[in-house]
């Protein structure tokens, strides 16, 4: 059975369970509506063309449920509009606030993932089209300008030096986690919670991350620099074959790393913009991606590791940071004398050619006279 941490599954049924009489806070026309969306993206029917086919999983019926009851109440807040009463004119309007920071959170704060927000809707807008249609009603597609451009969340970067002080003044059991997290570059917290001492081979260098706990695929990775931490632990642990390695808690892991990060690290900013007091398990996966990036010979190596489809996948993670030029005398050499030594190859080839013409002259007049010869030795003896 795969973990769920953040406990998707059980907050969707809960929610659908409260929800029975509809959504509150938002009209019946928009309650309606979302639960029918949500309903169909549950089973993977009515999906938009060129989209993934099948069902959603629960983590992405959430966050759709979430953002389209934020967009149903803020949308009849400004225009007194149900979501399908919508119009280009006012969407635009309507995410370009959110965007110069005219439509704010709870909190005050600016919104920094509207491109987030604009794909839902357009999701949902896909979807109202193909179930008119197949009802005999032609909607206007007002989602095609939209702007989906999507600005990269800001991370903590780490050096290979700062990795090694924030081990030295963690806990025994973040240290490993630290070094393994690191080290593998693992998914965290959905592939590593789900992670048992049986997927560890070969003396605990070799980690089996299933394809039933992967958001992409299965893989099978070396450790290089924690296998023999991680042996201890395990013993240390006591625990058995089946037992879970990290049966960690998402969100006191994250409080602890934050604080430890400040201790150590201070409260400045890193190169990934986003400040040392900040850290949490998911920027391990961002400096194991920079760490290994220079390591791996082969694109599609490293993109393997990581669990990647996609080639982009490697500079969103790395932004190329801690990369070096490795260029040397040696690879200049080779590169710049390069045409002046195939031609003298062809110079050699050519003089090659030359010399075994000639031999082959020679072992004709070596035969003639020997032939020759033979010739005047018969007329003598006779």
């Amino acid at each position: 059975m795969k973990i769920d941490p953040h406990k998707h599954k059980e907050r969707y049924f809960n929610w659908k369970e409260k929800t029975r009489e509809g959504i509150p806070d938002i009209s019946r026309a928009d309650s309606d509506i979302i639960k029918q969306f949500l309903e169909d993206m549950g089973r993977g029917i009515n999906i938009t063309k060129g989209t993934k086919k099948g069902a959603r999983s629960y983590i992405r019926l959430n966050t759709l449920r979430d953002r389209l009851i934020f967009l149903s109440k803020r949308l009849k807040e400004k225009f007194t509009i149900n979501l399908t009463e919508a119009t280009e004119e006012q969407l635009h309007s309507f995410f370009g606030e959110m965007r110069n920071g005219q439509i704010r959170r709870l909190d005050g704060q600016e919104y920094k993932s509207i491109a987030d927000y604009v794909k839902t809707f357009k999701s949902f807008w896909n979807w109202f089209i193909k179930i008119q249609k197949k009802q005999g009603r032609e909607i206007p597609d007002i989602c095609t300008d939209l702007d989906t451009k999507r600005d990269k969340p800001q991370w903590v970067y780490l050096t290979e030096e700062q990795i090694r002080k924030l081990c030295n003044n963690a806990k025994y059991e973040y240290k490993v986690l630290i070094w393994f997290l690191f080290d593998s570059g693992i998914r965290s917290p959905t592939e590593l919670v789900n992670i048992r001492v049986s997927d560890l081979s070969q003396d605990c260098k070799n980690l089996h991350i299933r394809e039933e706990i992967s958001k992409t695929f299965g893989r099978k990775i070396n450790l290089m620099l924690c296998s023999e931490m991680l042996k201890e632990y395990i013993k240390d642990k006591g625990l058995g074959i089946g037992d879970y390695i990290f049966p960690i808690n998402p969100y006191i892991t994250n409080t602890y790393l934050k604080r430890l990060g400040e201790k150590v690290l201070g409260d400045s900013e890193s190169l990934g913009g986003e400040k040392y007091s900040k850290i949490t398990m998911y920027d391990f996966r961002h400096n194991s991606a920079c760490y290994w990036l220079p390591r791996y010979k082969s694109e599609s190596a490293l993109k393997y590791r990581f669990g990647w489809k996609k080639s982009e996948m490697i500079h969103y993670y790395t932004e190329l940071l801690g990369m070096k030029d490795t260029i040397n005398e040696e690879d200049m050499l080779i590169d710049i004398t390069k045409t002046e030594i195939e031609k003298r190859l062809e110079r050699s080839e050519r003089e090659k050619e030359l010399l075994q013409e000639k031999m082959r002259t020679l072992e004709l007049q070596m035969a003639k006279i020997m032939e020759l010869t033979n010739h005047l030795h018969r007329k003598i003896e006779n």
